[in-house]
């Protein structure tokens, strides 16, 4: 049925993004993610599988007000600066969920990492949109589950 969002649909509002080592974080948005190959070009104008995938890179929005959501991305964000952290590659789980709850895909994220905290624009004639705080994750690789 054309335009019907059936009840087994995964949707773009149902998601959960799991960080081994964190608290459960609330993202409002996640920015998607590409899973790439390496190419190369070839002498004849086209080109070929390289063969290996190519880190990815991807943002998550927080709301500013979740304190306690804010210190654990925050603490890890640290565990990547000098002195590196040996733990600062985590393992994540990006689950996306169907209307009824029954029917699900997930990835497997490897190597995550915070790459970037952005602040959000400010501005005094705003209504009172809900803050973000964004944060710009990369990882290694992505496999489906």
């Amino acid at each position: 049925m054309k335009g019907a969002i059936q009840p087994d649909h995964i949707k773009v509002n149902k998601y959960e993004l799991i960080v081994l080592g964190l608290p459960p974080l609330v993202f409002t948005a996640i920015s998607g993610i590409e899973d790439e190959l390496q190419t190369t070009d070839l002498p004849d104008q086209t080109t070929a599988s390289g063969g290996n995938k190519l880190p990815f890179e991807f943002t998550a929005d927080l709301p500013a007000h979740h304190l306690v959501q804010q210190a654990a991305m925050e603490v890890w964000f640290i565990e990547g600066q000098d002195p590196v952290s040996p733990t600062y590659k985590k393992i994540a789980s990006l689950v996306l969920k169907s209307g009824s709850g029954l029917a699900f895909r997930s990835f497997t994220l490897m190597g995550v990492y915070v790459s970037k905290r952005g602040t959000p624009d400010l501005e005094m004639e705003n209504e009172g949109e809900l803050a973000v705080i964004t944060w710009t994750l990369r990882g290694d690789e992505m496999f489906p589950i």
